[in-house]
């Protein structure tokens, strides 16, 4: 659907003054640190000046559980789990940038993504992040039921790193 009169480029943003929908854009920066663009514009009817903020509305992003059902992405959860795995292993600001690159990523691949692209993803950041945090997380992850299962992850991760 079109706005009315898109063809001349109006913004369809009100005058607070005088409640025109005509105006022009004299300036724009931008704001929040990148995050928004600030706009200002005079009212093409009364001359009055206001500003606006645009910002980019994000798509929420939805993770499809392995048991069918679906629930929102919840950065703070990974960032626990990732927390969780590298204990005494890496700091808190290193984990945040983990988590925010895995959110980055699974973005990038659409609204929706499944629980085994999270868990994948999460394990490939550990791997070359940390080995110890790598295993614990694959000993959740994965369900390990012996020492056994830690000695097959283990050897796999030495493997992948060699190549």
């Amino acid at each position: 659907m079109r706005w009315p009169g898109a063809a001349r480029y109006r913004c369809g943003v009100r005058c607070p003054s005088c409640g025109a929908d005509d105006d022009k854009v004299v300036d724009s920066r931008a704001a929040d640190d990148g995050v928004a663009i600030r706009r200002r514009r005079q009212c093409l009817s009364c001359a009055a000046r206001f500003t606006t903020f645009e910002r980019v509305e994000e798509v929420p992003l939805f993770v499809r559980k392995r048991d069918g059902s679906s629930e929102p992405f919840d950065r703070d959860k990974l960032a626990a789990g990732l927390g969780s795995a590298a204990k005494n292993r890496l700091d808190a600001d290193a984990v945040e940038a983990i988590a925010a690159e895995i959110e980055e990523d699974l973005r990038l691949g659409g609204p929706e993504v499944s629980a085994e692209a999270v868990g994948l993803a999460v394990l490939e950041r550990l791997a070359s992040a940390d080995e110890v945090a790598y295993l614990r997380f694959a000993s959740v992850y994965k369900g390990f039921d012996d020492a056994g299962d830690f000695q097959r992850e283990a050897r796999e991760l030495t493997r992948l790193q060699k190549k």
